[in-house]
């Protein structure tokens, strides 16, 4: 396979057609090498518009999905961002190089490993991975510029939103399937939180949070 050629094909046919035109992360998907964080059984699929199998029974996000979702979040070299569901550490590289600092939060003891290895192997010094329930979010270097949840909820956390600065932003997938949708919440400088539904797609439920106690307009 040639490699290169595989990652232009899926930054030009399957990425940019998505709606993801912001050159910094366009950029950033041609230099962040994809395959490094693919366990090697299925290092062929790694640029292949589906979710790839990951240990403890989890799975990334399709290319496209993780391309929108990281240019959406509109961050700046001034974020502390928390990322709710590690995976392999793909989308917390991606976002280090966006962001000041990252912290990813992940409860499974195999993931936290995989994301830690392959974000030290990719030379990233400004993301931490921790174990833990995303679904309590991680106070501990709260507040946040922003959160991002890396799988769908049936709704978002009030613990989360509770953890964002004022001016600060979420984004998750909501619904259930089928009908799911990335939705944008933004807290004002008073506190009021607002949603916008950005785009319709579909993605597997983050662990340990199906049904959690709902966030109320």
């Amino acid at each position: 396979m040639n490699v290169e050629q595989a990652r232009f094909n899926m930054i030009e046919q399957q990425i940019r057609p998505w709606d993801v035109l912001d050159t910094s992360v366009l950029d950033l998907l041609s230099a962040v090498r994809r395959e490094d964080f693919v366990p090697e059984a299925h290092r062929a699929l790694a640029f292949m518009d589906i979710e790839i199998p990951l240990p403890a029974g989890q799975c990334m996000l399709n290319p496209k999905v993780e391309a929108r979702l990281v240019q959406d979040l509109d961050l700046s070299k001034y974020d502390n961002v928390l990322q709710v569901g590690a995976g392999s550490g793909y989308v917390t590289a991606l976002i280090a190089h966006k962001a000041k600092r990252v912290i990813a939060i992940e409860n499974k003891p195999e993931l936290v490993a995989l994301a830690r290895h392959n974000l030290r192997k990719a030379g990233i010094n400004n993301a931490e991975v921790v174990e833990g329930d995303g679904a309590q979010g991680y106070s501990a270097q709260a507040p946040y510029n922003a959160i991002l949840l890396t799988g769908s909820v049936t709704a978002v956390p009030q613990i989360l939103l509770d953890q964002l600065k004022p001016g600060g932003r979420l984004l998750a997938i909501v619904g259930r399937e089928p009908v799911m949708q990335a939705t944008l919440f933004i807290k004002s400088d008073q506190g009021q939180v607002t949603q916008t539904a950005l785009f319709d797609t579909l993605a597997a439920p983050l662990d340990g949070m199906a049904s959690p106690r709902p966030f109320i307009l």
